[in-house]
């Protein structure tokens, strides 16, 4: 259903994506509550009252026009998170695994910052967002169906940044983190905004040297040629690369302009493998620096009109070398080049209220990608792959005094590239009724269509060893996404959603044992559809502000099937489910050290004719604040404690089987050291009040 833990077989980053085995998560609402506290005392005549002690709580669940707002700072206030990518695995309905952002109810899910379309890569997004600190916050919006002027299709996550002002003056927090897995990862960043007048700056820098392990033991048994052949592999991957992260924007009033970027470099990921065929080790080295950098220019009117653009620029060039022992059996190099430009103009009117609004996107890439072996002899590709993409919309916004709001919209639009053509529908709806705060309901509809990605296209091939291989798939078609989820609300923090999702021509990665010889092949190939129906529901609870906790329960059905997978058919079926509770402990009320115990199970998840064995984790956290107006903070975190959240797939249908189990791949410790400074001020105002001086105007 969602995006879930990701077993990579090998590590170039555009070769890992095509042997990515994704399993799905059954995501969580993370909704913790908080409580306020005043207290009054009074007197009438001569008799004293006792203290009054007023207890509310705050709420974090507000819904309007179809959106969910969480107040996502409140929810993590004593929670073990230093930065924004961290924070969102505590919102209703997300689930952070590994660093991969999911949505209950989703099949996808898209992270936008401020309501502002981005064209960054998911991974360099997460980036850019580890690098934020929780601080910069301010709320997020969750988006079942995303209105069309966000020019995002699906579920969308919008996370709201805190806008400077002239009266903070110079703001940030600079951080160091340690990371340990099996190796030792290192990080640091500085983050700072300042406001004068009417112009705002923003910067957030982050410097980070990563170093992964992974291991993965998996066992064919291949029928081919009347017998069976057990093949038996145990591989070891371990990555290394720097990366600098840097995003800054300007802004004048309603114009602004922002950069982001981010450069890899010193990439190294091997992949040591022992099996039935032999030793082999397998090397992806950077040949120049990953580049990533996109510029954006966005203008809004005060009469309702919106205007955008963005180009971004994307390289990478990295080398592969195999051996089986000291002999050479691969030697290659991939190379992608990708520059997109993006513009797009909206209009809003209000009449009454009512908002209609209106508008127009287009977008153009291209991809010029070539692969090249130099040893064995064989050919490879060098072509470019040009796409556009242009859409117009209409849409409407409304609320009634008796508590019903809503916002619909539809889109048309057209897709071309160098296989295909064609004419999208997208409509999107999102209502809520809200009379009071004790009861909201919310219904949200959307589709979508999902293109693959553009180096699949290509239809190249990659060598993992003798027995397994990648290959691309130009025939590889898009594939209709319809959601469709229905909420309730009580008292604002307690929740229960229905979600219905069904993927026609849904495509995904899965290995192949083909029957013609004794292969293993990864190729991303089209289903017939993916359904999925569930029920989740959500209970926070806190005691004497001391103890916050959240428990979630979703169960699902999940159905996945194929007339014509290769050479067979399947048809998998399975029962879900996702249990969690999530606890905060604090040692007094309004204690600068707080302590976090999180514990989550998983069962009966599917991916293609493939079934995952169950999953369970304990995660834990402590984080201590200290200092002037603890200006200082400590966070030390334990993830997977005790090693038990690997996934475990088999394959068992139509003369398949296959298994896969992965090791270490969870399991970290972290700590984070966070400083935050506001040590400029602008000078107060001295400017002299003169009207009340004079003869005369």
């Amino acid at each position: 259903m969602t995006v879930g833990a990701v077993m990579t077989c090998i590590f170039a980053e555009k070769v890992t994506a095509m042997k990515r085995l994704t399993f799905v998560f059954i995501a969580m609402y993370a909704v913790l509550p908080m409580t306020a506290r005043t207290e009054t005392s009074d007197s009438i005549g001569a008799e004293q009252l006792n203290e009054v002690v007023v207890t509310g709580e705050k709420p974090e669940i507000k819904g309007q026009d179809g959106i969910l707002v969480v107040d996502l700072p409140s929810i993590v206030e004593d929670k073990p998170v230093t930065n924004i990518l961290e924070a969102l695995g505590y919102l209703p309905g997300v689930v952070s695994d590994n660093g991969a952002i999911g949505l209950n109810g989703a099949s996808s899910v898209t992270i936008i910052i401020n309501g502002e379309p981005t064209a960054m890569p998911l991974q360099n997004l997460y980036q850019l967002l580890y690098s934020t600190p929780v601080d910069r916050l301010k709320n997020v919006e969750i988006m079942y169906s995303a209105p069309a002027k966000y020019h995002v299709n699906g579920a969308v996550i919008n996370v709201v940044l805190k806008t400077p002002r002239p009266l903070d003056g110079l703001t940030g927090q600079a951080h160091l983190g340690y990371g340990q897995t099996r190796y030792a990862s290192y990080s640091g960043g500085l983050n700072a905004t300042y406001a004068v007048k009417d112009w705002a700056f923003d910067l957030n820098w982050s410097l980070a040297r990563n170093h992964t392990y992974n291991r993965q033991e998996t066992s064919s048994n291949h029928l081919f040629d009347g017998s069976r052949h057990m093949i038996e592999d145990d591989m070891r991957q371990i990555g290394k690369n720097l990366s600098n992260t840097i995003y800054a924007s300007a802004s004048y009033k309603k114009l602004k302009v922002t950069y982001n970027g981010q450069i890899t470099s010193k990439i190294r990921n091997s992949s040591l493998s022992a099996g039935t065929f032999g030793d082999f080790s397998n090397i992806y080295k950077d040949l120049s620096p990953t580049a990533f950098h996109n510029i954006a220019l966005r203008y809004v009117s005060p009469f309702g009109l919106t205007v955008g653009g963005d180009y971004t620029d994307y390289y990478e060039r990295r080398s592969q070398n195999l051996h089986k022992g000291d002999v050479q059996q691969v030697s290659s190099e991939n190379c992608q080049d990708i520059g997109r430009y993006h513009a797009y103009i909206d209009m809003e009117h209000t009449a009454g209220n009512w908002m209609i609004g209106y508008g127009v996107d287009y977008q153009h890439s291209a991809d010029k990608s070539r692969q090249t072996y130099f040893f064995p002899a064989q050919p490879g590709f060098d072509n470019a792959l040009r796409e556009d993409v242009a859409s117009a919309y209409a849409g409407t916004q409304t609320s009634f005094e008796w508590g019903l709001s809503f916002n619909a919209s539809v889109k048309a639009e057209y897709f071309h590239n160098n296989y295909r053509h064609n004419w999208n529908v997208v409509p999107q709806f999102g209502a809520t009724f809200y009379k009071t705060p004790a009861s909201i309901f919310q219904l949200n509809f959307t589709s979508n269509r999902v293109y693959p990605s553009f180096w699949e296209l290509h239809g190249g091939t990659a060598y993992i060893n003798d027995y397994s291989t990648i290959l691309g798939n130009p025939a590889l078609q898009p594939y209709m996404n319809y959601t469709g989820q229905l909420s309730y609300i009580f008292r604002q923090k307690y929740a229960a959603t229905f979600y219905v999702l069904y993927l026609d021509d849904y495509f995904v990665q899965l290995p192949y044992q083909s029957t013609n010889d004794l292969h293993l092949v990864f190729q991303t190939q089209n289903m017939n559809f993916s359904r999925t129906v569930g029920l989740q529901l959500h209970v926070p609870f806190n005691v004497k502000n001391i103890w916050d906790a959240t428990a979630t329960v979703n169960v699902s059905h999940g159905r996945q099937k194929s007339d014509r997978f290769h050479d067979i058919s399947f048809d998998n079926k399975r029962w879900g489910l996702y249990a969690a509770l999530n606890n905060t402990l604090r040692f007094t009320s309004g204690s600068p050290l707080s302590l976090s115990i999180d514990g989550t199970y998983i069962s009966g998840q599917i991916q293609g004719p493939g079934r995952f064995g169950p999953l369970w984790k304990i995660d834990a956290g402590v984080k201590w604040q200290f200092g002037k107006k603890r200006c200082c903070e400590f966070v030390v975190k334990a993830n997977d404690i005790f090693g038990s959240c690997n996934p475990d797939m088999k394959i068992k249908v139509a003369g398949q089987d296959y298994r896969m189990k992965s090791h270490d791949m969870n399991r970290s410790l972290s700590m984070t050291f966070t400083w935050r400074f506001n040590g400029f001020r602008p000078k107060e105002d001295t400017t002299i009040d003169t009207s009340r001086y004079g003869t005369g105007k």
